[in-house]
């Protein structure tokens, strides 16, 4: 997300720190670059036009002549007033109703409600430690229902029945009795969605919200939609008292416009981020993060979070006990640690919250590298999930023969097995020589083999500056 932004947002800052003083000239050409990049990344133009001005008032101001560095007070302009047009600063659900608390589930159809509800589930069941329910009340579309099914069985979520035959408010109305009686913390109520916003569907949804009183009615819009998002939210707002916006699909979104756009036009929050299509990928919405990313200034914060929440702490105290007290980093250790890192979103999941990572994106042979990169990774894994639990602990038994029978196995070259245990040598002398200390982030940077030979703007023989 915000890719295109990040890109053109970088190109136009660099441009102004390479200046000795900062004058009314160079601020307007950069105020002039800075909105043509909002408007190109699909920002409603009311917001482009509230934000330039905010920039400027407080760029030829007081606040930046006295600073001793002006090029950097403007960028920590930019970045505060991103954070201002977002929302200034998370706005977590409330929850402290008498239980069960009920979630209503508003959007368009094909907005990503359903999955949404299923990823609140367990957003709220893992974080929050709440036993949560899920209804579907989408009695027009058979599929959401049986999908809400499935998904909130893997979650792990009470799942309500509810059938095409009945009517909404008479499903919603069963599923409060019961989750009371069944001492449930969360009812999430999945409701039906239109093509677009039509009389029939506001009648009903409101219908709802007064059979059960909902402490959030939260708002599923699709990011890629841009600031047509906004515009949608915004006629959702006028009839239902929405409490706050999830932005789905901002994976596949690389402008971010919608983000930019949804608070200043409804003047209600985001709360979440859909980040992925897996259950586990809902990030709750932090404008101060979001706003550093968009600078391509990194999110470490968020990252730590990942790694603290997704990292088996299991596995790697039980590495460090290993390797203190002297014994080798075999394979299966190795296969762990491509795990831990896929489970992290791969290289390119971690790297969109690094610190001065986000401009490789755009550099020659950058998304191909990567992709080789992320590609070979999993071809990794493969291999070494086709050999015995004796060869992931005694890599050195691997003679032809055995080489031959993972190739075949993994459906992979000989050379490719070769070039697996070669990799695990190279890992498993740095791992020798730093210990387990440091874990996921020596890892990364004794990586590198991974990324495919470059050529162009690529990175030959190993991973890019900054991970080394």
């Amino acid at each position: 997300m915000f890719k295109n932004l990040t890109d053109r947002l970088n190109q136009t800052l660099k441009s102004i720190t390479g200046q000795a003083r900062l004058t009314d000239d160079n601020i307007k050409s950069t105020l002039r670059e800075v909105r043509m990049a909002l408007l190109e990344a699909d920002v409603a133009l009311s917001v482009v036009k509230d934000f330039i001005e905010r920039v400027r008032e407080r760029a030829v101001g007081s606040e930046v002549n006295k600073s001793l560095n002006p090029a950097q007070q403007f960028i920590k302009i930019v970045h505060a007033e991103l954070v201002h047009v977002m929302g200034e600063a998370n706005e977590s659900l409330d929850l402290s109703a008498q239980p069960p608390a009920v979630i209503l589930m508003a959007g368009l159809q094909g907005a990503g409600k359903t999955t949404a509800t299923a990823k609140l589930a367990r957003f709220l069941k893992e974080r929050e430690n709440k036993k949560v329910m899920v209804v579907s009340a989408d009695v027009y579309r058979p599929a959401a229902i049986k999908q809400l099914q499935t998904l909130g069985d893997d979650v792990g979520a009470v799942v309500f029945p509810s059938t095409v035959d009945e009517k909404p408010e008479a499903i919603v109305l069963a599923a409060l009795s019961a989750a009371k009686k069944q001492h449930v913390d969360v009812l999430i109520v999945d409701t039906a969605g239109r093509l677009a916003v039509d009389e029939a569907m506001m009648a009903e949804i409101k219908q709802l919200h007064a059979a059960v009183n909902p402490v959030e009615t939260l708002f599923v819009v699709d990011a890629m939609t841009g600031q047509d998002a906004a515009k949608t939210a915004l006629a959702f707002s006028e009839t239902l008292p929405l409490t706050g916006v999830i932005l789905s699909k901002t994976d596949g979104d690389a402008r971010g416009g919608a983000a930019l756009s949804v608070r200043h036009i409804t003047g209600k929050p985001i709360k979440f981020l859909g980040v992925g299509e897996k259950t586990d990928a809902l990030e709750a919405f932090h404008p101060d993060r979001i706003a550093s990313r968009i600078l391509d200034m990194g999110d470490m914060l968020s990252l730590i979070e990942e790694v603290e929440r997704k990292v088996d702490k299991d596995k790697a105290e039980k590495l460090a006990a290993k390797l203190k007290k002297g014994k080798g980093f075999d394979l299966q250790d190795f296969r762990d640690q491509l795990t831990q890192m896929n489970s992290l979103g791969g290289l390119s999941g971690l790297m969109d919250k690094m610190p001065g990572m986000g401009q490789m994106g755009g550099m020659a042979g950058m998304p191909g590298q990567m992709n080789g990169a992320e590609n070979q990774m999993a071809k990794m894994g493969i291999i070494i999930d086709s050999m015995t639990i004796l060869e992931r602990a005694f890599p050195d038994k691997i003679n032809g023969s055995r080489k031959r029978r993972i190739a075949s196995g993994s459906g992979t070259q000989i050379q490719d097995v070769n070039r697996v245990l070669k990799q695990h040598k190279q890992m498993q002398k740095m791992m020798k020589k730093v210990g387990a200390k440091g874990g996921m982030a020596k890892m990364m940077r004794g990586m590198k083999g991974m990324m495919p030979p470059g050529g162009g703007g690529g990175f030959p023989g190993g991973m890019p500056p900054g991970m080394r």
